[in-house]
């Protein structure tokens, strides 16, 4: 790979993930501050994540495999996701907002796959390369949160109440509008399946069903997708939580998840190979459970450290359960049913685990809002104790394996 595709593929992963980091993250706050949405209402707008991951099948597998190159429909769904951001930073209420973030997603989550499918036809052995691409992703999302917090200071109570954390959105449109156009310099990507058979089994992952007939990835499977019930409370609440309780600049401070993420990646492989899949799994699991007690009894005084570290531990929490589980499942899966096992993977864990995840945490929200905020502690205490409950029942039904080290 020469030196120039490198640095547009590495531009090009940057850009992905500073859109996505720059207006996930505070969508909660945004909502309940400036829209005046209610718990039950910003689940809604976050499961549009899920809605997202559940249709972007269809749109890769049936669209982007058969007919045309990757590069260009990256283009074409992020000049879309332009438009899209522009109208949700016009938007004046929830009513107006919803159908705007309902279309983005719907955009938006077929480019996961689409930069990466862009990056693997450039490489030669992407085990090596892909990982050196790919982390400048999780360092525009981390540029992203510290741009907002410290650069525009965007996320502080008096901005917030200013209604400034709509300048995210316009931030947002942009990036997607210079990745948009910038799409079409990327190297030509032509679609993969031209010419051949493919069907809606394939498309979404059923081939990959056959595999849940093994006792020990089906236990697998149901824990990933219930695991997704606590993960969404973090997407969905952390933000708005910590500005509520009146954490100085919130946003820069998340992105310590993401530095913390890359370190554990690095670790991950060592991990591994000591200790087995089933370990593994289980710290991961541990590491939500612990976060949330953090969550629910630090404070932003002297409690503060505690929630430094209920932050720093998303690498823990998803690395040693997400991507060890994305290498499980490859490990797993015959050649044949290698992308249909990840596809189903994906359509359960971000799909309909989140999907209900997002639903449980704005019941819950709701439950406990308060007139003057919520009762977070009590909020935090629910995935916590789920949590919990998944990490015992996995620890007594799961048997150990190990991964040839060739799957790494």
């Amino acid at each position: 790979m020469s030196v120039s595709i490198r640095i547009r593929l590495c531009l090009m992963m940057f850009l992905q993930f500073f859109i996505w980091g720059g207006w996930f993250v505070t969508l909660g706050t945004f909502l309940g501050s400036t829209l005046g949405a209610s718990g039950n209402e910003i689940g809604m707008a976050f499961s549009t994540q899920s809605w997202g991951a559940i249709i972007a099948p269809f749109i890769i597998g049936l669209i982007a495999d058969r007919y045309f190159n990757a590069e260009r429909i990256l283009g074409v769904l992020h000049l879309i996701g332009a438009v899209l951001m522009y109208c949700l930073y016009s938007a004046e209420n929830f009513d107006s907002f919803y159908p705007f973030v309902l279309g983005y997603m719907i955009a938006y989550m077929p480019t996961l796959a689409l930069v990466n499918s862009v990056s693997f036809g450039q490489m030669q052995e992407p085990a090596k390369e892909f990982g050196k691409i790919r982390v400048w992703g999780t360092i525009g999302w981390i540029i992203a949160g510290l741009v907002i917090s410290y650069g525009f200071s965007w996320d502080d109570q008096q901005a917030i109440a200013d209604g400034m954390l709509r300048n995210t959105f316009a931030l947002c449109a942009i990036a997607s509008l210079l990745l948009g156009l910038f799409s079409f310099s990327l190297p030509a990507t032509p679609p993969k399946s031209a010419g051949t058979k493919s069907g809606l089994s394939e498309v979404l992952g059923l081939d990959a069903l056959a595999m849940l007939k093994d006792r020990n990835f089906l236990l697998f499977f149901v824990s990933s997708v219930l695991i997704c019930i606590p993960l969404a409370f973090y997407y969905q609440n952390a933000n708005p939580f910590l500005t509520e309780i009146g954490v100085q600049n919130a946003t820069g401070k998340m992105t310590l998840g993401q530095v913390s993420e890359v370190l554990f990646m690095l670790v991950l492989p060592v991990f591994l190979q000591r200790f087995g899949i089933k370990i593994t799994l289980l710290v991961g699991m541990a590491a939500w459970a612990l976060r949330y007690v953090l969550f629910a009894y630090g404070n932003a005084d002297s409690g503060v450290a505690a929630l430094l570290v209920g932050i720093a531990l998303h690498g823990i929490c998803y690395d040693f359960f997400f991507v060890s589980g994305q290498i499980y499942t490859n490990a797993k899966a015959g050649e044949r049913i290698k992308s249909a096992a990840q596809g189903m993977i994906t359509l359960a864990t971000y799909g309909v685990g989140m999907l209900a995840g997002f639903w449980v945490a704005g019941m819950i929200t709701d439950h406990f809002a308060q007139p003057e905020g919520h009762d977070w502690q009590q909020i935090w205490l629910y995935p916590a104790g789920f949590a919990a409950v998944v990490f015992v029942l996995f620890l007594f039904s799961f048997k150990n394996e190990r991964i040839g080290q060739h799957e790494h």
